[in-house]
């Protein structure tokens, strides 16, 4: 996530963030290369899906609950991650994340039926839980060259990933769609001996992180609206990512290559785009475009033809990438609470749409028809941007505030993000 202000020393800092890109320990290399992993774990199993259906004798709303299971576990361990990374440690918590996604990842592959896969995805969501939550804060603790260095490397990370993860499902899948899991379990392996090997003891925070910190946090009225505008976008997001497969009923090389495309668009629109576009228009106007936007398309998606489809399954990449970067920041900074604990907040409240609509999707399709599920995912968009433009006033960013005596203050007057006393990722200022 880069922060933007309204004026142009945002893209300063996002260009000064990436010269400083590639200069990083080996430490932070080897945390962004298994976040990479992680994050494709999210769609890994998108160009797979008709081929689990049918190796399992499953439909689709069974195979759907793969993200069903994965993220309603995600969005309760957010509750818990700060409870534990405050107790063990930023290392430790990162290699417990990643020793529980090797194991079920490794035991998902070896499923005889729906159920088991369903449960081990749930055991692999928490794992990813731990990672996830941890790697930002350790990468910008471990960083050289500046935290927007960092940061823009972490969003590169999850960018590559979204990207990559379809198509190493197509590559490995057209043989198995066993092999995907296996392979995501080797990675994952590799990653924690990168992480054993050159990643030192993170410092512990000087303050535990209750697992009801973060819902407290979520009393104040700018993150609780973020979260509930979040809510809405990735019941959006999560019905592209989980039911269009279904939809375009391609063979898995020609899925994952759809969804490559995605996650292409996705990287250069969250990472090089966004911010940019955010310096010029404001934050909250570049979301609230975005969500129409992506309303729009979703609409056109599920009344268009085949080739159509495509197009507008590639193109919602762009409007995702632009939205993730937005919702990141103001989580981040909305409100006054820890950083960590207010995106856990944030976190917890939104990962219950992604566990929602791969599950109601297919539902709704039975009860209606195929277009039926687009139209709802264009209308939770709507309602997502409803809720930024209602709730502005508190959706503002600190810095983006009028003074008292007019004016918003300075892109240098805010100190750079940096790593605080709790151990985790904090705006300064």
């Amino acid at each position: 996530m880069i922060n933007s202000t309204e004026g142009p020393a945002d893209e300063n800092t996002a260009d000064a963030g990436a010269m400083g890109l590639l200069r990083q320990p080996r430490a932070v290399w080897a945390t962004a290369g298994a976040s990479v992993v992680a994050f494709m774990g999210i769609g890994l199993v998108d160009p797979i899906l008709p081929s689990i259906a049918a190796g399992l004798d499953a439909t689709a709303g069974q195979v759907s609950l793969l993200f069903t299971s994965y993220f309603l576990i995600t969005a309760f361990a957010m509750l818990l991650t700060g409870f534990v990374s405050s107790r063990i440690g930023g290392r430790r918590t990162l290699l417990l994340g990643l020793a529980l996604v090797v194991v079920f990842a490794g035991l998902a592959g070896t499923s005889g039926s729906v159920g088991e896969l369903v449960g081990f995805r749930a055991g692999w969501g928490l794992g990813n839980a731990l990672f996830v939550s941890t790697a930002l804060a350790v990468i910008v603790g471990a960083a050289a060259g500046g935290s927007a260095a960092a940061i823009l490397l972490y969003e590169s990370a999850l960018g590559l990933g979204m990207a990559c993860g379809p198509l190493l499902g197509a590559l490995l899948g057209d043989a198995s769609w066993r092999y995907p899991f296996f392979g995501t379990a080797f990675l994952m392996a590799v990653g924690f001996l990168g992480i054993t090997a050159f990643l030192k003891e993170q410092p512990k925070p000087a303050r535990r992180t209750s697992p009801l910190d973060p819902l407290r946090a979520l009393g104040h009225g700018g993150l609780a609206s973020a979260a509930t505008s979040a809510f809405f976008y990735n019941y959006t997001f999560f019905t592209v990512l989980a039911f269009t497969p279904f939809v375009l009923d391609m063979t898995p090389y020609k899925s994952g290559a759809v969804f490559f495309c995605w996650g292409v668009l996705l990287a250069v629109f969250s990472v090089i785009v966004a911010p940019r576009a955010q310096a010029r228009f404001g934050s909250l106007r570049v979301l609230g475009g975005s969500l129409v936007l992506l309303a729009a398309d979703v609409l056109v998606l599920g009344y268009g033809d085949h080739t159509t489809a495509v197009v507008c399954t590639v193109l919602s990449g762009a409007f995702i990438g632009v939205n993730n970067t937005v919702y990141t920041e103001l989580a981040l900074g909305v409100s006054d609470a820890p950083r960590p604990v207010a995106s856990a907040g944030y976190n917890f409240v939104r990962w219950f749409a992604a566990a929602a609509a791969p599950y109601f999707a297919p539902k709704i399709e039975e009860w209606s028809d195929v277009h039926v599920p687009f139209v709802v995912a264009a209308i939770t968009a709507l309602l997502g941007a409803a809720v930024v433009l209602v709730r502005r006033e508190a959706l503002a960013l600190p810095h983006s505030r009028p003074r008292p005596g007019g004016g918003t203050p300075a892109a240098e007057e805010r100190a750079p993000v940096r790593t605080g006393e709790d151990g985790a990722t904090a705006l300064a200022g």
